[in-house]
């Protein structure tokens, strides 16, 4: 089975990342880190769910990479948007073969934590973000016991698809979660509707 584990929310900076959602949701983001691997790097902010968001940006001061970034941000361009989700497995093998097109599966590590995730060899979205990235968090760490728990709750997260009834009957067997709809549209595309201090608040 899989868990919703957190949301990423790509923008084409940190500091318009982080401008964004606190402006949106009303609270505070808190340092995260950098990827190597990837040339990435994040802040974040800790939900009373038990969920998480990142904003997550390529780092401009990374080297030159042989392969292609996670999360499709070498193609990412315009406003900060929620462009994946990613679930928690304790087997990401078996994830792997029961969602073809989750990808390679990857070891990567930041300070304390650890863990394997997977990602398309091109660096593209799985189904265009239709499925989920699964992760397996290696050890007791997890980035959520550091974090502020900030009274932030998610309501709905709706995946878009034009193969959105194809994508529901795969993953929401393996992904039992009440807040997880899939709705046919044209173009690919996340929302997420939260109950924050300001209300309910769509990104």
């Amino acid at each position: 089975m899989l868990r919703l584990d957190h949301l990423a929310i790509s923008a084409e900076s940190l500091t318009q990342g982080a401008a964004w959602v606190e402006e949106q949701l009303g609270v505070p983001l808190q340092a995260g880190g950098r990827h190597s691997h990837f040339g990435t790097h994040n802040l974040l902010m800790g939900m009373a769910d038990g969920l998480y968001l990142e904003v997550i940006t390529i780092d401009p001061t990374a080297p030159p990479l042989p392969h292609p970034r996670w999360f499709d941000l070498d193609r990412f361009s315009g406003p900060p948007r929620v462009t994946n989700w990613i679930a928690r497995t304790d087997d990401l093998a078996q994830a792997c073969r029961s969602l073809p097109g989750l990808g390679q599966v990857v070891p990567l590590e930041r300070g304390d934590l650890r863990w394997k995730i997977s990602v398309p060899e091109d660096g593209t979205l799985p189904r265009d973000g239709g499925f989920p990235t699964a992760i397996r968090w290696q050890g007791a760490a997890h980035p959520i016991q550091r974090l502020t728990p900030q009274p932030v709750a998610l309501e709905r997260l709706t995946i878009r698809h034009p193969h959105a009834l194809e994508l529901a009957e795969t993953v929401l067997p393996r992904l039992q979660d009440a807040r997880i709809d899939f709705a046919e549209a044209e173009t690919a595309g996340i929302s997420a509707l939260f109950k924050t201090p300001k209300g309910l608040v769509s990104l």
